[in-house]
């Protein structure tokens, strides 16, 4: 939950593309899960499509409108993926003064 606010930026938005947020104490309720599952499948998406566009560049005879449809889709995961990072950003503990980085690449400096 953010620090700031106690609401969960979820991934997905209203039928206006407005964000949605959840406003709970229980980081394992059945709508955190869902967003937890959806975030994952939405990152796991992304890096596939990477793989995708690096094969298709690669692809001396890949045509424009290949290349725009890539463009598309390369734009929409990276759309959920800054979602999910500003997401999970949001939740992280606050930094203390003597905090070092955390293992695995977070945290503070």
């Amino acid at each position: 939950m953010s620090a700031m606010t106690g609401l969960r930026l979820l991934p997905w938005t209203d039928p206006d593309g407005k964000p949605c947020y959840l406003s709970s104490d229980d980081g394992n309720s059945p709508l955190s899960r869902r967003a937890d599952t959806i975030e994952a499948v939405q990152v796991s998406m992304g890096a596939e499509l990477l793989r995708h566009a690096r094969a298709l560049l690669a692809a001396p005879k890949a045509d424009a409108r290949e290349l725009r449809y890539l463009a598309d889709r390369l734009c929409e995961a990276l759309r959920d993926v800054l979602r999910v990072a500003e997401s999970r950003g949001a939740r992280l503990p606050p930094c203390d003064e003597g905090d070092g980085p955390v293992p695995g690449g977070g945290g503070c400096d």
